[in-house]
């Protein structure tokens, strides 16, 4: 089940929120609890066993953590323990298929025997589920939270049904409070009905649009410099509204049900370095990767050359956790080589003035990573790096010019238009904190009245989101890119 769909939208939701605030505050995190399942189960229920067990798996162990006392020996054998099993049912279900046909690669190559092995379906959602448990079990260890003897909240908090499948990634500490209060108001409500509308518009107007662009640009066999560059370019696109789309209705349903989750993306292609970059893309990822990954290999403890080495280790496998492919293993590399540079030139990542420059540099590598995140393999990367960049023929292919819709060119025109404008915009917001969006005004003269403005964006936003349900209706699926991670 996926929330861009018609038995989400018309079925499970509707149900779910009916019965969620009919039941009384005590009961509503079990509730949740049950959801979550029957949302994850839609998919395949043999898998929910698998969900389960990892849950009451580190839920164990954060116990056992827990009582043999922060940063104690007993503690980091515990969870040495616990990190270990959720690495290797990760690394199983995630890289098992991966390393077999790696390592039948070699073999043949020497004339040796392929070994067999059943192909490891990967569960969704697993990378997500696992990184949770590890850092509450982490955090159990350093003292930042303390072992939940509730089950119920623990298997609700790794089992929430709107960030399950691709985040944002969250932590327990962060949410321990929610789950014991949490306030329910209609404002709260009003803001995540908002907030998934846009989301669910975002999804299924401009990236569902743009996918196709994209695909039919990174599967041509003799691309030009212009349809390499387009699909380069519709791909940049698709990738932000998909994912950002999801964050905004998995934050959407958060408020929906009183919870507060962190934001995922703050306008990140106006970053003017990689670095800042990483600063506003996949948050919950990069701060996760900083908390739990650079600052266990030592952060920037250890002198100039182990920082720059840990920048790139955490990128390296960063880009792993996302794939098993050499393509991702590539683009974390590209991430960590320009992040550790920047590091040594002492690059600012959060610049007061806009340098059109340091930005147009930035974006060009943003959008050359994604070209290989993008890529099937690493054959196809080099056909579109190769076409990009000969500079041979900026015109659209033939078959380019036979599939591309006024639509499609529309769309992709309105998204950087889109990303332009509210790029800029929170670049030159004022630096104090705006008021919070309210339907009641108060006037100059102290008078209250209706902020009209606010009710138009929002009547906008639900015609949009009514216009974007028929299209979905209409269209063929056309699943979020993240749920392959």
């Amino acid at each position: 089940m996926v929330f861009s769909s018609n038995v989400f939208l018309f079925l499970f939701l509707p149900i779910f929120l009916g019965l969620y605030y009919l039941s009384g505050q005590r009961y509503r995190n079990a509730l949740l609890l049950l959801a979550s399942y029957v949302f994850y189960a839609w998919w395949r229920v043999d898998f929910l066993a698998l969900f389960a067990g990892v849950t009451l798996w580190n839920y164990w162990i954060g116990l056992k953590v827990g009582a043999a006392g922060v940063r104690t020996k007993p503690a980091q054998r515990w969870l040495l323990l616990g990190v270990a099993v959720d690495l290797g049912i990760l690394g199983y279900f995630k890289y098992a298929n991966f390393g077999v046909d790696s390592l039948n690669a070699i073999m043949t190559s020497f004339g040796l025997e392929p070994f067999i092995l059943t192909h490891v379906l990967l569960p969704i959602g697993i990378s997500f589920y696992i990184f949770e448990s590890i850092s509450y079990i982490i955090d159990v260890y350093r003292g930042d939270t303390p072992a939940t003897r509730n089950l119920i909240d623990f298997a609700a908090f790794v089992a929430i049904f709107p960030h399950l499948i691709a985040g944002p990634v969250l932590r327990f500490k962060d949410l321990a409070d929610q789950f014991n209060h949490r306030t329910h108001t209609l404002d709260k409500f009003s803001e995540g009905c908002t907030r998934f509308m846009q989301g669910f518009i975002k999804k299924v107007f401009i990236a569902d649009t743009l996918a196709v662009v994209a695909d039919h640009c990174f599967a041509l066999q003799n691309p030009t410099t212009g349809d390499a560059w387009l699909g380069a370019l519709a791909y940049t696109a698709q990738l932000y509204f998909d994912f950002s789309g999801y964050s905004d209705m998995a934050i959407g349903l958060g408020l929906m049900m009183g919870f507060r989750f962190m934001e995922n993306f703050k306008q990140p292609y106006i970053s003017q370095s990689i670095t800042e970059f990483w600063r506003r893309w996949h948050i919950s990822l990069s701060t996760w990767l900083r908390d739990y990954l650079y600052i266990t290999l030592g952060g920037n403890r250890g002198g100039t050359f182990a920082t720059y080495r840990n920048l790139f280790l955490t990128m390296l496998l960063g880009g792993l956790w996302h794939g098993a492919n050499f393509t991702y293993i590539v683009w974390g590399a590209w991430h960590g080589m320009w992040l550790a540079i920047e590091r040594a030139l002492g690059i600012n990542a959060a610049p007061q003035r806009f340098n059109l420059v340091r930005w147009a540099f930035t974006f060009l590598l943003v959008v050359m990573g994604w070209v290989i995140f993008r890529a099937e393999n690493l054959h196809v990367a080099a056909r579109m790096y190769g076409a990009m960049f000969s500079f041979a023929d900026w015109q659209l292919s033939e078959l380019n010019r036979a599939s591309l819709t006024g639509l499609q060119v529309a769309t992709l025109v309105l998204a950087y238009a889109t990303l332009a404008y509210f790029g800029l915009r929170d670049f030159y917001r004022n630096a104090k904190p705006e008021a919070k969006a309210s339907p009641v005004a108060v006037h100059a003269d102290g008078s209250l009245g209706l902020d009209w403005g606010l009710y138009a964006t929002r009547a906008l936003v639900l015609l949009l989101f009514v216009a974007s349900i028929l299209k979905l209706s209409a269209q063929s699926y056309s699943p979020f890119l993240y749920f392959q991670f």
